[in-house]
């Protein structure tokens, strides 16, 4: 075996190893799913802005991360294939992308993060309702999810019942959020908290769903379409990130 043969098997097993972290990060709807609507856009528009914009950061400066998109594009994407590709990607941490919004006319201000776990107030079970409702969209949806009805509150039971083993490492990584939130970003931290999100039950790994604002207030709208609260946003979501992977 020549020398130059051995330092190039040497390369490719260092660039290997160095790879020891894959995270998924998933920008929520897209496609014939827009989301939540504000006067002016589409959350589909806004979660992919900021997923990529984290991507980015994470593939820029940390060159043992393996970033894995659920898309990358405005495509349609069903609940349970974004689970799957986190999945198959062996997936060490997944985070979901989303924007808020009310009933209301006028939506408050502010960041939230959720884990996995049984709704504890009506207006988490509300977000959980409006952001699992998407389903409805996928063909054959009750026998996909197995007669789950996003519109029904009893559909929720099931959350209470399952045994999360990464809900420790989950919680975790949501708080690093928001107060990386509210520190970079100066966000509202309107905290942390858990609901029955399909996305996150067919996932094998710490993960959590951050929703960024509420786009039925005119001055959010205005922040997360913007640019510079797009980058600060994810900058955010990539400074929690970082310190979540120290202490792993």
């Amino acid at each position: 075996m020549t020398k130059r043969y051995t330092l190039l098997i040497a390369t490719l097993i260092m660039s290997l190893s160095m790879q020891a972290f894959t995270l998924v990060i998933d920008a929520g709807h897209g496609g014939k799913d827009p989301g939540a609507a504000g006067r002016k856009s589409k959350e589909k528009n806004i979660n992919l802005a900021v997923a990529l914009e984290l991507g980015r950061l994470v593939a820029k400066n940390c060159p043992d991360v393996k970033v894995v998109y659920t898309r990358k594009t405005d495509v349609f994407v069903e609940l349970d294939e974004r689970a799957r590709i986190a999945n198959k990607a062996k997936a060490d941490l997944f985070i979901s992308i989303h924007v808020n919004s009310t009933a209301a006319r006028v939506g408050p201000q502010g960041t939230e993060t959720y884990t996995l776990g049984m709704h504890r107030a009506a207006d988490n079970l509300e977000v959980a309702k409006r952001e699992n409702s998407v389903i409805t969209l996928e063909s054959n949806y009750e026998q996909r999810y197995e007669g789950f009805d996003p519109k029904s509150s009893e559909s929720y039971i099931i959350f209470e019942l399952m045994q999360d083993q990464n809900m420790e490492k989950s919680v975790r990584l949501a708080r690093l959020i928001q107060q990386q939130m509210r520190s970079s970003a100066k966000r509202v931290d309107k905290g942390v908290f858990q609901a029955g999100f399909l996305v996150l039950r067919a996932t094998s790994m710490p993960s959590a769903l951050v929703e960024l604002g509420y786009i039925n207030n005119p001055t959010e709208e205005q922040y997360l379409t913007s640019k510079d609260g797009q980058a600060a946003l994810a900058r955010s979501i990539y400074n929690a990130f970082v310190q979540y992977k120290k202490t792993k």
